[in-house]
């Protein structure tokens, strides 16, 4: 379910913020081997992201992170917390 207007400092799930959207990550919600593989591709709290893109469906979302391009699951999206300090209008 994606939220029809995301709010600059609010907190939302990855996959529910909007296209444009930009957050600092709070909280990874996995465990075990889906936390692990988020965190070995640099989602780590404390990080900032950029939602880049999102497909027709919402799966799969094309993110910005530490400088570089990187496509999620909406089922791996839906485990990071975000708390949005920008929105663009896209």
């Amino acid at each position: 379910m994606e939220v029809k207007e995301t709010k600059k400092g609010e907190t939302y799930l990855l996959s529910e913020v909007s296209i444009g959207s930009t957050g600092t990550i709070t909280k990874i919600n996995a465990e075990g081997r889906l936390r692990r593989r988020i965190l070995d591709m640099g989602i780590t709290p404390n990080t900032q992201i950029f939602l880049r893109k999102k497909a027709p469906l919402g799966d799969p979302l094309e993110i910005t992170i530490r400088g570089y391009e990187l496509t999620l699951r909406k089922e791996e999206a839906s485990q990071i917390e975000i708390k949005v300090t920008d929105v663009r209008e896209v």
